[in-house]
């Protein structure tokens, strides 16, 4: 079984750091935007000791675990939905994976959160309207928010 998340996020918000935590890939990782164009791909098997205990008693010829594929995708902008920053590209990225990453960072002058999670929602939003097929609604993707803190 695979499931595909989608890393997204404002530009320089850290989520290229986060990708390269979760699946040990290196990954150019720099203080300016769009460092990620290309989207970085990583796989990672998910650890189930269950998995583990059924081929010890069953004994099969192949172990096939669950694995996540993690989509490192560029920052998006205000406007994305229109094509600012190569939005539409990455936008579209997104509607391939079954779940969503977002890293908010929560640290340093000027910081809004909450602006920054709206403003993110707002441009999946935007796209879905563009949508002429309403199925695989962007904001309606399940989200887990991680929140980049200093320490």
């Amino acid at each position: 079984m695979s499931f595909s998340v989608g890393i997204v996020g404002l530009p320089n918000v850290g989520k290229s750091t986060l990708f390269k935590a979760l699946t040990k890939k290196q990954v150019d990782i720099a203080d300016y935007p769009f460092t990620t164009i290309k989207p970085n791909v990583g796989v990672v098997a998910v650890p189930d000791e269950r998995l583990e205990k059924i081929a010890q008693i069953i004994k099969p010829q192949k172990i096939t675990p669950t694995i996540i594929e993690f989509v490192d995708i560029a920052g998006l902008v205000k406007g994305a939905h229109k094509g600012e920053g190569l939005g539409n590209q990455f936008l579209a990225q997104i509607r391939n994976c079954d779940a969503i990453i977002e890293v908010v960072k929560s640290f340093g002058d000027d910081i809004n959160p909450e602006e920054d999670i709206k403003t993110i929602q707002q441009e999946l939003e935007m796209k879905d309207l563009e949508s002429k097929e309403k199925e695989n609604l962007l904001a309606k993707k399940p989200v887990i928010y991680v929140y980049n803190i200093k320490d």
